[in-house]
């Protein structure tokens, strides 16, 4: 689509003024000056175009300030589930398809722009995803660039005569590219793929690479299928592995892709690193329902740059939908994944829908009395913290961390403790003797959620089991001892003291104070539930099954899925080059006519 151009008019002129950073947000203050009152009226659109005058992606308007536009954009989305594309890139300020302006660098911010850049390692820090910024030379005028470039790690050494060693070591990585394992699964894949595609439709796997079990929202929704009857006009396909931290055979490898290449709808519980380099169909869905309802630690792309991030191109991009408690909390969870927050549907939690039972609740909290008859007749303590160490394989907790002693006595005659580690710390908590007629080890408990029916006060840190126990409108407290240290390594979504509900203590003698005195900060709890709640029934399984199985999505979030997809081809529609231009593929950029190459 042609565009007018009302640059040289100066009918409005503009300035960045401010670059900032938060996780992998950019954020760009742009002051705008218009020539007239007129120029104000209708809405601006602020678009990145490269050096051939292609648009990739947009910037949101946040807010406006005394004519000071606020900008923000997601560098690892920019609005179709992939990372900003390298590139030389320029602002570029449209109204109604008319370029009215192009962004220039305001004086005061000169000697800073290379601190506003910012680079993003991963892949085990090979690869480097980078964002600096510049002001374009030889011109009359200061205009504002930055650029986006992709790297991988090089050689940096002075080059030498290719000798025979290195002409076998060529070969060898030759061979290693062209018949490695992941191509060779590629290539079964496709055979089954073309053998399985007609009866794609009507066959539904539910896949986990990280257990050897299909428990959680994946059982939930499963059961909920059967109870159903959905077994009459639906396949039903499992695959349970712990592949993605340990090996698998070969025939294992064969069944799953088997499976992945019968299955229309494939729901996951967590990343699945086969699907970062296998590319599904536009025929198949993949569907993620994650069993954290929403914690604070960041992941997946809110932790870009840190070690065990995701690649640029990953699992996450490739989801059509993944699930959240509530739509106002849709982007913690679009972020992590790198998809659109209207890709991520409010349905709440599969597996809350036996937790939010009454019959199944007074069930269980008879079991659970009977099981630790020490609760009997005593408030209940629950200290479930998350894990520390980089992943599974390295989880653990310090537990030095905790003063048994000081519990045990702070507890008194009206509490009892519940140990119940992170299912990744390996072992029991080591309670000594002295203390076993208040606090028990119930680790190998399969279901933290029965635990909260006999739990009286929830100690955690950073977990999601927040999120859960929310609904038992019951007090928390959390220990933070490593706030600072956590933060940095993993990072949070918001503020944590914020968002947290309960209060935070940063040291175990701030924890038994905040204990002994019952100093919950309570009124937190309610404010948490209002937020992370659309819907609280047993309904939840149903909404994934409706919405997403039988594609029967509520008429808001299609005309929000359609919005979305509307600016996208719109914005591909634009064509911003200038009058007199044309494009040099050669070059990369647009020249001259005349002139190019």
């Amino acid at each position: 689509m042609a565009m007018e151009s009302y640059i040289e008019e100066k009918r409005i002129t503009a300035a960045v003024t401010d670059v900032r950073w938060e996780r992998i947000f950019l954020y760009v203050d742009v002051r705008l000056e218009f020539k007239s009152e007129r120029e104000r009226e209708g809405e601006l659109c602020f678009y990145a175009v490269d050096a051939m005058y292609y648009s990739p992606t947009m910037f949101q308007v946040i807010g406006v300030t005394d004519d000071v536009y606020h900008l923000k954009l997601n560098v690892t989305n920019g609005g179709e589930n992939v990372c900003v594309p390298s590139g030389e890139y320029r602002i570029l300020i449209c109204r109604d398809d008319c370029k009215m302006a192009e962004c220039e660098t305001d004086t005061s911010i000169l000697e800073k722009m290379q601190d506003f850049s910012r680079t993003f390692l991963y892949s085990m820090r090979n690869r480097a995803y980078t964002v600096t910024f510049f002001v374009e030379e030889e011109t009359d005028t200061l205009p504002f660039r930055f650029c986006v470039l992709s790297a991988a790690k090089s050689d940096i050494s002075f080059p030498s005569k290719k000798t025979l060693r290195g002409k076998i070591q060529l070969l060898d990585s030759i061979k290693v590219t062209w018949g490695s394992s992941k191509n060779i699964i590629r290539k079964i894949y496709a055979f089954y793929s073309g053998l399985y595609a007609s009866g794609r439709k009507r066959t539904i796997l539910f896949m986990s690479e990280q257990n050897d079990t299909i428990a959680s929202n994946l059982k939930a929704v499963s059961d909920r299928m059967k109870e159903r009857g959905m077994e009459k006009d639906y396949r039903i396909l499992y695959s349970a592995r712990s592949a993605a931290s340990s090996p698998q055979s070969v025939m294992s490898w064969i069944s799953l892709v088997k499976k992945v290449a019968q299955s229309g709808i494939i729901f996951l519980d967590d990343h699945a690193p086969i699907f970062d380099w296998l590319k599904l169909p536009e025929d198949t869905k993949l569907i993620q329902l994650w069993h954290a309802g929403a914690g604070f630690k960041a992941s997946g792309y809110s932790r870009w740059g840190h070690v065990g991030a995701p690649p640029a191109a990953s699992c996450h991009r490739q989801y059509s939908f993944g699930i959240a408690g509530s739509k106002e909390i849709a982007p913690f969870f679009s972020e992590v994944w790198g998809i659109n927050d209207e890709q991520v549907l409010p349905t709440g939690m599969p597996r809350m829908d036996e937790y939010l039972d009454e019959a199944y609740r007074k069930e269980k909290t008879a079991q659970l009395h009977e099981a630790y008859p020490i609760c009997k007749g005593k408030k209940v303590m629950l200290f479930a913290p998350t894990y520390r160490g980089k992943g599974k394989r390295f989880a653990y907790y310090p537990y030095e961390r905790i003063d048994f002693e000081g519990l045990y006595d702070a507890c008194g005659d009206e509490y009892v403790v519940l140990f119940k580690m992170h299912p990744w710390v390996k072992g029991k908590t080591p309670i000594d003797k002295k203390y076993k007629d208040k606090f028990q080890d119930v680790g190998k408990y399969p279901n933290i959620n029965d635990l909260f029916y006999i739990t009286d006060l929830l100690v955690t840190d950073y977990s999601s089991n927040i999120f859960e126990y929310s609904l038992m409108r019951k007090p928390m407290l959390f220990y933070a001892y490593d706030r600072i240290q956590y933060s940095f390594s993993r990072g949070f979504h918001r503020d944590y003291e914020e968002a947290a509900p309960g209060k935070v203590c940063y040291t175990f003698a701030e924890l038994l104070e905040a204990f002994r005195k019952k100093d919950f900060e309570f009124e937190k709890v309610e404010r948490y539930i209002e937020l992370h709640f659309d819907y609280i029934d047993s309904h939840a399984s149903d909404r994934v099954i409706d919405w997403i199985a039988l594609g029967q999505l509520p008429e808001e979030i299609v005309e929000d899925l359609e919005r979305v997809r509307q600016r996208n081809a719109h914005r591909k529609a634009l064509d911003f080059l200038p009058e007199g231009y044309v494009r040099d593929y050669k070059l990369g950029c647009a020249v001259k006519e005349g002139e190019e190459t």
